[in-house]
């Protein structure tokens, strides 16, 4: 019997693959709504916990999805939106639940929205008959914004006789204070008071004293100056001038410049007169040094009265 021929590996290794196909895969099965809660609320704590408030936010809204009226998923929500600073999202979801009153009226007061945060505030003590800290707080602020020193100094004060010593909210108490403090001393013994308090003599003559009207021009030294003083400016005048001068130049002697030196020749006033002399003696041509003209005699121009003598002689 002749012996069997090896099974080759790629044949094997697709053997293995088919039979893996042929099986058939059971999908999962989906996590009940409980149990996607639990692992959402437990991201949400470990999140917070890192200080991942922008994922918890995220985390929030996953809850939210799956079961809306979760009180704790819209709180915790709204905490991390005051926390990041994002107030109007913050209003958002309080207007969809008027449970967060004192919430609301803090995100409007950090909306520049005060006389809103005036009326929630209002409609809160009303209804707890007086407010709780938070809305002493508040009310402090918004007096403290709208420029109620006093008012705010009585809040601050009184938030403080029931602070606990040594705090976070302690030492806010007292910087809030000491502010409210500096502008009621500025109003009361500051610079307003002593304004107010000058005496008659001093404020009528700073009321009839003219502001000064300083000189800026030559010709404005010279309408009020004396006939000295008017040398002596038009003498400084000249000495701030002659600093402009080119070296070598010199006032009176130097002549001035060509005013149309700039300009091309055949533009200038002066092209095309003064031309070349002319050529030979006749005609325009000058005058021969030493030339003499005769009228004396009816001779032809030209001859001297030596040429005459000579001939005298031959005779």
């Amino acid at each position: 019997m002749p012996p069997s021929k090896p099974i080759p590996a790629k044949a094997s290794a697709a053997g293995k693959h088919m039979a893996r196909k042929s099986k058939k895969t059971t999908p999962k099965q989906p996590l009940p709504v409980s149990e996607k809660l639990k692992r959402l609320f437990t991201s949400l704590c470990a999140q917070i916990d890192g200080g991942h408030f922008s994922n918890a936010i995220k985390t929030c809204d996953k809850i939210l999805r799956i079961q809306p009226g979760d009180k704790d998923a819209a709180q915790t929500k709204l905490f991390l939106l005051l926390q990041t600073e994002q107030y109007t999202a913050a209003l958002t979801l309080i207007d969809e639940d008027d449970a967060f009153a004192s919430e609301k009226a803090y995100s409007l007061y950090r909306t520049n929205r005060e006389s809103e945060a005036r009326e929630t505030l209002d409609a809160i003590k009303s209804s707890q008959g007086g407010g709780d800290r938070g809305v002493l707080h508040l009310e402090a602020q918004l007096d403290y914004r709208e420029g109620a020193y006093q008012s705010a100094f009585d809040f601050y004060n009184q938030l403080l006789d029931t602070a606990e010593p040594h705090s976070d909210e302690h030492a806010d108490i007292l910087t809030n204070l000491e502010a409210a403090q500096k502008h009621l001393d500025f109003i009361d013994t500051g610079y307003l008071r002593a304004l107010n308090d000058l005496p008659a003599s001093v404020s009528s003559v700073l009321e009839s004293t003219p502001p000064p009207q300083p000189s800026t021009s030559l010709a404005a030294t010279l309408t009020t100056a004396t006939p000295s003083q008017e040398v002596d400016a038009i003498t400084k005048e000249k000495q701030i001038r002659t600093k402009r001068i080119p070296k070598g130049v010199v006032i009176g002697v130097t002549p001035p410049p060509d005013p149309e030196r700039w300009l091309k020749k055949s533009e200038r006033s002066t092209f095309g007169q003064g031309g070349k002399r002319r050529k030979g003696g006749g005609g325009g041509g000058g005058a021969t040094q030493g030339a003499v003209e005769s009228t004396a005699t009816g001779g032809a121009p030209g001859h001297s009265s030596k040429a005459g003598g000579k001939g005298k002689k031959k005779k």
